[in-house]
């Protein structure tokens, strides 16, 4: 679970709902017109944009970069490398079969190595792999924003649509303030769609692409040096330049406790 995306969902809607409790009763901030303008029309607008199944895969993407934390931590992938590296010198690449692996992507990688692939078919499978799950990514956080461009202006639409029943209803004042409601609303639902929850979730798969990319490419790179059993201090050298500064001097004390 990641806490930051539970915090700013709580901390946001209890803010909003703080300032509505504080000056009124929540009970006229609900519209269900104006709420199924703004839900209905973004909805429909979407499929009309993108394909159902590109849709449909955006939302599961979407929901697990938000609410699943980081899986792969550099750190670990570069030591689980030179320990992986370590064992294939001693034994070849077949002391490797049946490793525990928790990867998935990694563990793919090592059995094509195990299996004989050659290096360049085990660097197009892992790198095409790679593509397809950045392209889900891209795609996702693009259907993310266009909801967050698409809210607000069926909030606006919604606002129209008020401010004519309104205007058309002047010689009836009971029909005025349920109209008004809807021109006002509509713009507020529009706005916590865009700014709360889609805009957000676009911007959290853009970082999660970022360390996606990353990882994955680190682990292409761990893959192909075992593959040509290349000596670990070679490949932890190769891969600190996916780590920050700081976790650098921290992969040979690691390896120095595991031995």
């Amino acid at each position: 679970m990641d806490i930051a995306t539970l915090l700013g969902l709580v901390g946001g809607t209890g803010v909003v709902v703080a300032a509505i409790l504080v000056g009124s009763d929540m009970y006229i901030f609900l519209n269900l017109p104006g709420f199924l303008i703004v839900m209905g029309g973004t909805f429909a607008a979407t499929l009309i944009k993108f394909p159902l199944k590109q849709v449909s895969i955006a939302f599961k993407v979407g929901v697990h970069a938000a609410f699943v934390g980081d899986k792969e931590d550099p750190l670990e992938l570069v030591a689980l490398a030179l320990k992986l590296a370590k064992k294939s010198r001693k034994g070849g690449l077949l002391a490797l079969e049946g490793y525990d692996i928790a990867n998935d992507f990694m563990k793919k990688g090592i059995q094509l190595c195990i299996d004989g692939m050659a290096p360049e078919v085990v660097r197009k499978t892992m790198t095409g792999e790679m593509n397809q799950s950045i392209r889900r990514h891209e795609e996702g956080s693009k259907i993310f924003r266009g909801i967050g461009d698409t809210a607000p202006a069926f909030g606006m639409i919604g606002t129209l649509v008020g401010l004519v029943q309104m205007l058309s209803s002047l010689s009836d004042p009971a029909a005025i303030g349920p109209a008004m409601a809807v021109a006002m609303l509509t713009t507020l639902y529009g706005a916590i769609i865009a700014n709360l929850i889609a805009l957000p979730i676009a911007d959290k798969l853009e970082s999660r692409l970022d360390s996606e990319l990353t990882s994955k490419s680190l682990m292409i790179d761990s893959v192909l040096e075992i593959q040509a059993q290349t000596h670990p201090n070679v490949i932890e050298e190769l891969l600190q330049v996916y780590l920050p500064e700081d976790q650098r001097t921290m992969i040979s004390s690691d390896e120095d406790g595991d031995e």
